[in-house]
């Protein structure tokens, strides 16, 4: 599984992160930073919370 994120549309809103920390965060300068491109599939549970998550849908998975 691969993590895409269109970061013209992300807002940030950290919902993801919320969902997923070990895959997003936002920092303190307010952008968020994608920390696993491919994350192990026992994440997947929460990868696919956080693409659901996501008020602007700037997230999505490739490779399923």
């Amino acid at each position: 599984m691969r993590v895409v994120v269109d970061f013209d549309v992300c807002e940030s809103n950290a919902l993801c992160m919320a969902a997923a920390p070990e895959v997003f965060e936002v920092r303190d300068d307010d952008f968020l930073y994608l920390l696993m491109e491919n994350p192990p599939e026992e994440l997947r549970e929460k990868v696919e919370k956080a693409v659901r998550s996501c008020p602007k849908q700037a997230i999505t998975l490739e490779g399923d």
